[in-house]
């Protein structure tokens, strides 16, 4: 009936508003014990973080901060919607730092996120760390993040050439993480334009395993989403596949009523052999229960929160302790309930807290409620009794977290001091011999600042005692191949810099001499060598100890 109505009218029909179409995989790979990656896909988000700290909480980064998000997959942000990502993500980057006070064993773990927020027509991108977002719209295939790694910083400085930051020994230093390092951590956001048609990969490092003509081959061929994402994991696990790795693909579509109907996907269970992100430890620093500890503990009969503080305060077992299961039972309840909710995939780490009901948030009495709060983003209750947290001290608390900065501060110094040092080059001598080593010649305490790169054929006995001299108190370089240039000009010349050739002689052929003057015909006999007190205009003078015999002429130009 709209239809035709709109025929009669002779207006056009109006636009369907666009949706994401989506899949997600994520593999703990064939190294890793467990899956630091997670992933959520749905109509209105996308958002992979790709968790650091090893045993500490990579996983436990990522869930937290991905559950954390997925409240956000909605129509209804308006024009509000870019400034709602970036604050979301600030406020998870507060949960690591939060979750880490309570919980030391968690200090430097650490995440990166890539998001992509749908809303009224736009993409709102947001962006920290490595993990790559790549668009293909009408055939080009491009990358839209940038790589927030020391090797990039190199790359766009000019020092290092693209092809040689995968071999780069430093390519997974990162420069920029959520955690608990920086409260307000640097995010790179954008705006772009949503056309229907457009395909979104986003994936952690661990899809650069697989050579980037495969990866783009892969997208632009395989029409089927969830066929492309298990053809980049398995593409990733035949080549060796390292680390985790997450994938999640999307296509931008008009709405149909096909897609308003659609049931909620049910949450991936947790991969084999993989540890689920661990809860947060309670007020008193103990790690979080295991799985298993908390679906075993008695759940009380009356919801706490449900029923007010007060029967919180007479759920506890004593008023001033806290229940360390609280929060987890919680904030599992309400997070089930927001996945029912809506279409979606979630993969990883937080798919495995989410089955398991180990949630990482903030456990206790009061903070559960904290906790609930940072899933749902209702407004927590006026009557919230502000003495039961328990009493911080405060000077104990800045002493330590001043400590620790400058412990993280100096750390970070010294790693990019030495990462420096290892782009420098320069010529000095091993065994008799010129060698080109990496680094600097001086020495940290025990620590050596250089390496040995290449030990020439070039005796140094051969070389004029002033280049000896100069070999032996180290010639310094600005990259490899200007090593190589020294060595080359000390091989022809037996000087270390082409400045210092000596000057080719006037020979019998006419070629001007020296100082510019023309030489005698070719007819003409030579002339009479000169007197021993006359002057003659002979060439600057070769180093000392040079070998009287001769020589071939050798130019600048040629030691170059």
């Amino acid at each position: 009936m709209a239809e035709a109505e709109n025929s009669a009218t002779g207006s056009s029909p109006a636009q369907r508003p666009l949706i994401m179409r989506f899949a997600a995989r994520s593999d703990v790979g064939r190294i890793r014990s467990k899956n630091d990656d997670s992933a959520y896909a749905g109509r209105h988000l996308a958002v992979v973080a790709d968790g650091m700290g090893g045993h500490a909480g990579g996983d436990v980064a990522s869930a937290a901060t991905v559950l954390d998000m997925i409240h956000l997959d909605s129509p209804d942000h308006g024009d509000e919607a870019g400034t709602i990502l970036a604050d979301e993500i600030q406020t998870a980057n507060s949960l690591l730092s939060e979750l880490v006070h309570i919980n030391p064993k968690l200090a430097g773990m650490g995440t990166t996120v890539t998001a992509l927020l749908l809303a009224d027509g736009k993409l709102h991108f947001a962006h920290i760390g490595d993990s790559r977002a790549y668009r293909l719209r009408d055939g080009e295939f491009k990358q839209i993040s940038v790589d927030h790694t020391f090797v990039q910083r190199l790359i766009d400085e000019g020092r290092l050439r693209p092809e040689e930051a995968e071999t780069h020994p430093h390519k997974n230093v990162l420069m920029r993480v959520l955690g608990d390092v920086d409260a307000s951590p640097e995010l790179d956001l954008d705006t772009l334009e949503a056309r229907s048609g457009d395909r979104w990969l986003l994936c952690s490092d661990g899809l650069n395993y697989v050579a980037a003509h495969a990866v783009e081959r892969t997208v632009r061929e395989t029409h089927n989403l969830h066929e492309c994402a298990e053809t980049l994991v398995q593409l990733t696990l035949e080549a060796g596949s390292p680390d985790n790795v997450t994938v999640v693909m999307v296509d931008i579509v008009e709405e149909t009523p096909d897609d308003v109907s659609t049931a909620a996907v049910e949450i991936v269970p947790p991969v084999q052999g993989s540890k689920p992100a661990a809860a947060a430890a309670d007020s008193g620093g103990k790690g979080g229960s295991a799985p298993n500890d908390a679906s075993q503990q008695p759940r009380p009969e009356k919801d706490p929160v449900d029923d007010g503080a007060k029967d919180a305060e007479a759920a506890s077992p004593e008023p001033g302790s806290t229940d360390p299961h609280l929060g987890e039972h919680l904030s599992a309840e309400v997070l089930r309930e927001e996945l029912a909710s809506r279409p979606h995939e979630l993969v990883g780490a937080a798919a495995a807290a989410a089955e398991s009901g180990s949630i990482p948030t903030v456990a206790g009495r009061t903070v559960a409620r904290r906790a609930a709060t940072l899933l749902t983003h209702k407004a927590e209750p006026a009557s919230e009794p502000e003495d039961t947290l328990p009493a911080l001290r405060p000077r104990r608390w800045v002493a330590w977290s001043v400590a620790a900065a400058v412990l993280v501060v100096v750390a970070v110094g010294l790693w990019l001091g030495y990462a420096w040092t290892q782009t420098r080059y320069y010529v000095g001598e091993f065994d008799s011999r010129v060698a080109i080593y990496n680094g600097v010649s001086q020495r940290l305490g025990p620590i050596q600042l250089s390496s040995l790169e290449t030990v020439t054929e070039i005796r140094m006995d051969s070389l004029p005692p002033f280049s000896q001299q100069r070999v032996r108190q180290t010639v310094p370089a600005n990259d490899l191949y200007d090593a190589q240039r020294i060595v080359k000009n000390l091989e022809l010349t037996g000087t270390t810099s082409p400045e210092e050739c000596p000057k080719p002689s006037a020979g019998p052929t006419g070629s001007p001499s020296p100082s510019g003057s023309a030489a005698p015909p070719a007819s003409a006999p030579a002339p009479p060598p000169p007197a021993s007190d006359a002057p003659a205009p002979a060439p600057s003078p070769a180093p000392s100890g040079a070998s009287p015999s001769p020589t071939p002429t050798i130019t600048c130009e040629a030691a170059k």
